[in-house]
């Protein structure tokens, strides 16, 4: 497939198609922009970004007035990370600006963390007990579990607002709202990005309260796979794969504590895809883990996957190169997936569930029931009454349904796509959807 051509101008192509509410972005490889999006290349053209260890590490210093990052060795993936963002043919303005922005306040969470924890040492010794985490494939109905089971005030999970910024600034107290700042920004920042892909939310809503994935407490010690959902960054991926990210995970483990030593409760919910391919990592620094394993038609999370990737492209990307992010995410989920059918019998059976998606989304509360009886954790009238008011607040498709077509989109016919991932149709009975 042709590379596609660069943005237009004008009004946004979408169309309603079939039932009430479903959205059909047109435009995903040629994206027609709108004046808000406009803008916001323009004053992003205007600045100029250094991808430098020592431009983030310099900026994170002053915007903390900290100095000690802790071991070094995170300077050497700090640099693979930027050395990859420089690369990155078709990162724009705002990805560049939005790519060093994100090392700065990865670095800066870095000073606070370790000025936080040099200043309470006792926080080492708290305990992270029994967490129930999540791992899949992203689009399988991973975020929609979390944010189910977190609806459960017994459980420590991490809203979205907190993930950004996990340590309290000192002095930064609630303002007049009786808000905690760090909410306030999150917030600010959610309606600006709602104003420039007002479609995101369709597809993978994020406000403050949103419970989030825990890469955002490992990317501090700068390594995990998301800057690949961010920029294109091949040399990043293979350098992340070929090192043991048992340390990391390690890292995540000291935050988790900061975290809870902040606030409880102190029995978390956690998730992310990444894990599907750090099964070890993961088992050895929660052993007492019950983990729940999300199920779903590659096909169907392929094109949810490339159809967000390229619409949120449109912004931070200077070309929308359809064939290139399919490709890309193709690969990466079948790495994901042989990995997980690799080590998936690591975590024994009293500590483990597979979740099938069809299963889940006929009825989500018996699935989390089916959770917490592999977890030992028993589910309580008033644990029952706040899952059934998650879902009646959050019921699927409130701001309408994206169609995701890879066939009309993508030039991939799913029947053909499904044959490579026969090797996971043969391990897990997932159901093609």
């Amino acid at each position: 497939m042709p590379e596609q051509s660069l943005p237009q101008h004008g009004k946004p192509s979408t169309t309603m198609r079939d039932r009430p509410g479903d959205i059909r972005i047109t435009d995903l490889g040629q994206p027609v922009l709108t004046p808000e999006q406009q803008a916001a290349i323009a004053a992003a053209s205007r600045v100029r970004v250094e991808f430098t260890e020592e431009a983030v590490l310099t900026a994170a210093r002053q915007r903390t007035g900290l100095r000690d990052f802790g071991p070094d060795d995170f300077r050497e993936r700090l640099r693979v990370q930027l050395q990859s963002l420089e690369e990155d043919p078709y990162l724009g303005p705002v990805g560049r600006i939005g790519a060093y922005s994100d090392c700065v306040r990865f670095a800066a969470n870095r000073l606070r963390l370790e000025d936080f924890i040099r200043r309470h040492p006792q926080i080492l010794d708290v305990e992270i007990r029994q967490p129930i985490i999540i791992v899949g494939l992203p689009r399988s109905g991973t975020t929609h579990l979390l944010n189910l089971i977190s609806a459960d005030t017994r459980l420590r999970s991490l809203p979205y607002w907190e993930s950004l910024e996990p340590v309290p600034i000192p002095g930064d107290g609630p303002g007049r709202d009786g808000l905690d700042p760090r909410f306030v920004r999150c917030r600010h920042n959610y309606v600006r990005s709602d104003a420039l892909l007002p479609l995101l939310r369709n597809m993978h809503d994020m406000p403050p309260e949103h419970i989030h994935e825990e890469l955002e407490l490992q990317a501090p010690d700068f390594s995990n796979y998301n800057w690949e959902w961010i920029a294109y960054v091949p040399r990043w991926r293979d350098y992340y794969l070929a090192h043991d990210q048992t340390p990391h995970y390690q890292y995540l483990k000291r935050a988790l504590q900061v975290l809870q030593w902040l606030r409880g409760p102190d029995r978390w919910v956690l998730k992310s895809p990444q894990h599907l391919e750090q099964i070890g990592p993961l088992f050895t620094t929660f052993p007492d883990a019950t983990i729940a394993f999300t199920h779903r038609d590659p096909a169907s999370v392929i094109a949810s996957t490339v159809t967000m990737e390229a619409y949120g492209a449109r912004l931070r990307c200077n070309r929308v190169d359809l064939a290139a992010i399919a490709d890309y995410w193709i690969d990466r989920i079948e790495r994901l997936l042989r990995a997980c059918v690799r080590d998936r019998d690591r975590v024994p059976p009293a500590q483990s569930i597979d979740v099938l998606f069809h299963e889940f989304m006929a009825d989500d509360v018996r699935m989390v029931e089916r959770i917490y009886e592999r977890a030992d954790l028993p589910m309580t009238p008033d644990a029952r009454q706040r899952l059934a008011a998650f879902m009646e607040q959050n019921r699927r498709g409130k701001f309408g349904r994206i169609v995701y077509d890879l066939q009309a989109d993508f030039g991939i016919d799913p029947r053909e796509l499904r044959k490579r991932f026969r090797f996971y149709f043969e391990r897990f009975p997932v159901q093609p959807e």
